[in-house]
């Protein structure tokens, strides 16, 4: 059978520039892996990289009429606002008669599908978790199976729940669309889930209750490495696993066993680990094997913090993990929250120093992460359904996405201009990293200047604040403007780029 499988067209809200992912890294391959076990089943499947190809609905749309395919499978993704428009393509597809069945997969429908099934009926059904195998079996059945949810003949919700999937070694290798294969580095998984409980995390929720963090033996993923290099050569890896470590001596034998088959490789890679699985002689293995990045979630500087959102961690372990990794030449990217509903100026005071102490917020890219996040509330976390019995989680425009009022009046008003200049700050990066802006030669220099006006910025008003200064509206709006006009005449140096050079950049 014929299936589309439709990744769409998206954009990062401008405001929304320094907020953290709305879907983890693991979701880039979801559409790949069902098309790599509709493949090994004997479909006929093609991908529409909407978003990395750049692609409008319109030539979307050519693509279905060429192709003809009665499957639709389409990897839904928040977009921090509504999908009004991928939501009317469909329409468009149902109404022409284009494809017999459309099902919408991924993080959002697993737990935004009451409000997806709404605005848009035509669906036939919305896969919840992990989509492969509920997928494969839906397009044999014909209709809904465990692991979907869809709207009956009378109107009303139902829903099936599936078992996660224990033997990842039996399923076929995803496929990787050219537009993937072009992003420098190939993604690739070795373990779903985590055996964490974060509050704020909904990687378990999304494949059910509790920690299923479950591995790929050693040798089904170099196996899997092996044919994308004899494929396409020496490459890249990014290792998608939400945890690439498992949980105790197990997981660092694991891992340390993965070190030893994957120096054999001769290949870099990448890997995202909690801090409490960050040890000298696996790191020193890892690293002997080519690992050349790692992202470890710190996310606080204060011990009640870091209980307050189950982190299972502690600030001794934050720093011990920071002294491992640049002992062995890992500078890391790291995932901190900043501001928490419940924090205080004193949380906060708490959180700026550990981040001086351990040289984070040397770099202006790091610091413009780790002196802004806020906790995102996401539907499927802790912190969602807790707030929501508290009666303190406001919802907006949709159900996945939660707000909440700081309880300090003061830790808002350092909240909102933080998170205003660093923001401007990623909307300015954009240009660059998209090739519409040139660095100069003297670019590092003008990078710490502004990592010095994002740090003072921070400090001086956290000072103020602390000194019980009030600082209204207007005096808000006072001192993002300065700051905004001081890192515009650092890109202003910049050289703008010929416009036929943009796409390309």
């Amino acid at each position: 059978m014929k299936v589309l499988l439709l990744e769409h067209p998206r954009q990062i809200a401008q405001n929304r520039c320094n907020d953290i992912a709305n879907a983890p890294l693991a979701s880039s391959l979801i559409t790949g892996c069902i098309a790599g076990l509709l493949d090994s089943l004997g479909h006929n499947v093609r991908i529409a990289e909407g978003f990395l190809d750049e692609m409008t609905y319109e030539e979307i749309y050519q693509q279905v009429i060429a192709f003809a395919p009665p499957v639709l499978g389409v990897h839904i993704v928040y977009n921090w606002e509504d999908n009004r428009q991928l939501f009317a393509f469909l329409k468009r597809l149902n109404a022409e008669g284009l494809v017999e069945k459309i099902a919408g997969y991924g993080y959002y429908p697993t737990f935004a599908y009451q409000e997806i099934l709404k605005s848009c009926p035509e669906f036939d059904g919305l896969i919840i978790g992990e989509p492969e195998q509920t997928f494969a079996e839906w397009l044999e059945t014909g209709a809904p199976v465990p692991g979907m949810v869809w709207v009956d003949a009378v109107g009303q919700t139902q829903m099936q729940h599936r078992e996660v999937n224990r033997d990842l070694d039996a399923l076929p290798d995803p496929i990787r669309s050219e537009a993937m294969l072009r992003m420098g580095e190939v993604n690739i998984e070795s373990s779903r889930g985590c055996y964490g409980r974060c509050t704020f995390c909904y990687i378990n929720p999304y494949y059910g209750a509790g920690p299923c963090w479950r591995p790929k033996s050693p040798e089904r993923v170099m196996q899997e490495i092996d044919r994308i290099i004899a494929r396409h050569g020496a490459v890249k890896f990014y290792f998608t696993d939400p945890n690439f470590f498992g949980p105790g001596k197990q997981g660092q034998a694991r891992v340390t066993k993965l070190a030893t088959m994957l120096k054999e490789r001769k290949i870099r890679f990448g890997i995202e680990a909690r801090v409490n699985d960050i040890h000298q002689d696996t790191i020193a293995a890892l690293v002997d094997a080519g690992l050349e990045e790692l992202l470890i979630g710190l996310e606080s500087g204060r011990n009640d913090s870091l209980k307050r959102l189950k982190k299972m961690t502690t600030v001794e372990q934050n720093e011990r993990a920071l002294r491992i990794l640049r002992a062995n030449g890992i500078e890391p990217s790291v995932g901190f929250i900043m501001f928490e509903p419940d924090s205080s100026l004193a949380d906060i005071r708490t959180n700026f120093e550990f981040l001086k102490r351990n040289r984070l917020l040397d770099r202006v890219i790091t610091t413009a992460n780790v002196l802004y996040h806020p906790q995102i509330i996401l539907q499927g976390t802790e912190a969602y359904r807790d707030l929501e019995q508290e009666e303190r989680l406001i919802l907006k425009d949709t159900t996945y996405e939660g707000e909440t009022s700081y309880l300090i009046p003061e830790v808002a008003h350092l909240a909102q201009i933080i998170g205003q200049v660093t923001n401007y700050f990623f909307v300015m990066m954009d240009e660059v990293w998209k090739g519409k802006l040139q660095e100069p030669s003297k670019a590092a220099s003008l990078y710490q200047d502004i990592n010095h006006l994002l740090v003072n910025c921070f400090e001086e008003n956290l000072g103020r604040l602390e000194a019980g200064e009030s600082i209204n509206e207007a005096a808000a709006e006072k001192l993002v403007s300065e700051v905004k006009v001081k890192i515009k005449s650092v890109f202003e140096r910049f050289s703008r780029m010929p416009a036929a050079n943009k796409r390309n950049g």
